[in-house]
């Protein structure tokens, strides 16, 4: 599908020779797993796995478990499991089309998620063979729907403090799993207001008057009816119905009490820890705080599939807006004929931008389910794999459902009121795309986890090094800061832009140059931080605690331009794949875009580190303009690679019926000019007159 060139305007002409091959870059785009993309996607053009907006929630709710169901017979769903069970062991692919499925309702993707991407894969993933073959196939059919109880209301993502508990009472061998308070009650969880029949249970271990810490449980919450539906809770088990959400009202969310529910010893999900009838407890892992990180660590997928979601969303929405950019009309130029859209230059402003965002989120989160399935397939399990998937996808999964919002409501807003109707789809993703920011870990508090790991991996530095060799580094840091930071240096940047705004320029567009800013925000970032909790190391525990919560939010930030970063080098990468030349090109300039707009974000922190000159700062925001304008004539193309058929974008708006509707008014001004039945209008009349 090769776009058709839009109209431009005057400043739009200088890159005709360059053109975009919209059908040779779509394969690029859709991936390794393109094939099973495809094939999700080509199973959600029929309407019954469509969202349908003003549904009840009861309605909402029943028509989502329909879709489930039709998934168990159509779509394929059980790619990730055991090839014994009826499983492909296939764990990225499996990922990959899961994405996909946002494109019909997010509701559907999220609960389908947490069945097969919580509950069964936490069989899957914490539990035995053993375990595996006599509890996963009724949960990989749908024959037992169930919830993933992590969550405590009063814990959310301190997992390691949740306070229900296992208690193994040896006499029985049953562990009794109890809710001790309110706060304790698991709570916002996927089919436990109606559907759910089992669930994963998440407790403090206690054998033998030792906690050792956070298990998984497999405990049954609901009777099965003859016709396979959940029945009354099972005794000792209490839910509650979290009623209307703010979105994903297709999910029965809800949450679960346990008053002494016994479970036999068998039941533990025994992968990282056994108990023996007489309650002796064992690990493969010996240590309480590895062992709990390596069990949440194997349950990552929600976090790289909710990526992968919030990037497919982006794709969505802005495909809707640049389409309706390309023949919404508004206002007459200087033909007198109304002017589209995407000709305005703060409209273009508005979107394109995001579509470079976009691009560089989508080649992000490829190399991140790369990762994903190295480690889960076993090519390349090892500790120190596992926590670079951690740190990634603790990276890149704030970043994406962050600019899915964003972007979401650029593109409504783009829309004018058409974008405000819910049939154009913007209002429901983002109501729907909202809570992604929060589950599978809160965005701010898995930034927190990224810039540990950023301040770790630079303490290793340091590491064996003497102290003549520390007094060089900071010597040479400081060596930097006075070059930036004082006069002289600003002086040198003036000196060498001297007059010429191509060399200023220069010194931005090069791909090296983007480079050195980028890294050297996120070095200095992570090194002033680093600087300032260092006397932490020798203070008591309680000062120490406040000197790292006054940094906190410093830290933070610099997980945050190391995901600018992640996401900007993943894009550079991805250049050398594109064969085709005038897409290489386009792309270029499209990373370009992406890196200018992450640094004209920041750039107060830029000229008060003594980065950039005033000149230079100047320049950035000047050369997007340029380059916005440089992909006015392709952004419909590139939008259009993506590669959604109208059964996925669903809103009028994106039919070209808008088109219909501007050509029809083009065509009747233009017959009534040329009859001559055209009324004089009154400003045309008075400025006649005053000629005479």
């Amino acid at each position: 599908m090769t776009a058709t060139a839009a109209p431009r305007n005057a400043q739009q002409t200088a890159d005709d020779d360059v053109t975009l091959d919209a059908a040779a870059l779509t394969p690029q785009l859709l991936g390794r797993w393109g094939h099973l993309r495809a094939f999700t996607r080509e199973i959600l053009k029929d309407e019954k796995f469509h969202k349908i907006e003003g549904l009840t929630k009861e309605e909402h709710r029943e028509r989502v478990l329909g879709q489930l169901k039709a998934l168990v017979t159509e779509g394929k769903v059980l790619r990730a499991f055991p090839e014994r069970l009826g499983g492909g062991d296939e764990h990225g692919g499996s990922l990959a089309a899961f994405e996909e499925l946002v494109a019909g309702d997010p509701s559907m993707q999220i609960k389908a998620g947490v069945q097969w991407g919580l509950f069964a894969s936490a069989i899957l993933h914490l539990g035995t063979p053993e375990q595996q073959d006599r509890l996963l196939p009724a949960a990989m059919t749908l024959e037992t729907p169930g919830a993933f109880a992590m969550t405590e209301i009063g814990h959310g993502s301190d997992v390691a403090s949740i306070a229900t508990t296992a208690t193994y009472d040896a006499e029985t061998q049953e562990f009794v799993i109890h809710t001790p308070f309110r706060a304790a009650w698991k709570e916002y969880l996927g089919n436990a207001a109606l559907h759910g029949q089992a669930a994963v249970v998440f407790a403090q271990l206690v054998t033998k008057g030792v906690n050792h810490g956070v298990h998984a449980f497999y405990v049954p919450v609901r009777e099965r009816l003859a016709d396979g539906s959940a029945g009354p809770l099972l005794p000792g088990v209490q839910s509650e119905d979290d009623g209307q959400k703010g979105g994903l009202n297709g999910i029965d969310n809800g949450r679960f009490a346990f008053d002494h529910v016994r479970v036999p010893r068998t039941d533990l999900l025994a992968r990282y820890g056994y108990v023996a009838e007489d309650g002796t407890y064992s690990s493969p892992i010996e240590s309480p705080g590895r062992r709990f990180f390596t069990m949440l660590g194997s349950l990552v997928q929600g976090r790289v599939s909710l990526d992968g979601a919030a990037v497919n969303a982006q794709k969505i929405a802005l495909a809707i807006a640049v389409r309706y950019a390309t023949e919404r009309r508004q206002f007459p130029g200087a033909g007198g004929e109304e002017t589209v859209l995407l000709d305005y230059g703060e409209h273009q402003r508005r979107l394109v931008p995001l579509v470079a965002r976009t691009y560089a989120g989508l080649f992000a989160h490829a190399e991140l389910l790369e990762l994903f399935d190295d480690v889960f397939s076993g090519r390349n399990d090892t500790d120190e794999s596992r926590e670079d998937l951690e740190t990634l996808a603790a990276t890149l999964k704030p970043a994406s459902t962050w600019t899915a919002l964003s972007t979401i409501q650029t593109c409504r807003e783009a829309c004018g009121g058409a974008g405000f109707m819910a049939e154009n789809r913007m209002t429901g993703l983002h109501a729907d795309l909202d809570v992604y920011v929060t589950f599978e870990g809160d965005n701010t508090v898995l930034l927190q986890l990224v810039g540990k790991r950023l301040l770790a991996d630079y303490a290793k530095k340091f590491k064996g090094i003497d102290a003549a060799g520390i007094a060089r580094i900071a010597a040479e840091r400081a060596a930097d800061t006075v070059r930036y930071a004082t006069p002289f240096g600003r002086a040198l940047q003036k000196i060498s832009d001297s007059g010429q705004a191509a060399r200023k320029v220069a010194h931005l567009r090069g791909e090296e140059a983007q480079r050195a800013l980028l890294t050297d925000r996120v070095e200095t970032m992570v090194e002033e931080v680093a600087d300032r909790l260092r006397p932490a190391q020798k203070l008591p525990d309680d000062k120490a605690t406040a000197l790292f919560n006054q940094h906190q939010h410093d830290l933070i930030e610099a997980a945050k331009a190391h995901a600018d970063l992640v996401q900007w080098e993943a894009f550079t990468r991805a250049l050398d794949a594109v064969t085709d030349d005038g897409n290489r090109t386009i792309l270029t300039w499209l990373r370009d875009l992406y890196g200018l707009a992450v640094i004209e974000e920041n750039l107060a922190w830029y000229l008060m580190h003594g980065r950039l000159t005033g000149e230079r700062a100047r320049m950035v925001s000047s050369y997007m303009t340029r380059l916005v304008g440089r992909l006015r004539p392709h952004v419909l193309g590139l939008t259009e690679a993506w590669g959604y058929a109208p059964e996925h974008l669903r809103a009028p708006i994106a039919t070209g019926a808008e088109k219909v509707r501007q050509d029809e008014a083009i065509a009747y001004y233009r017959a009534q000019r040329a009859s001559g039945d055209a009324p004089i209008s009154e400003k045309a009349l008075k400025r006649h007159a005053k000629k005479r």
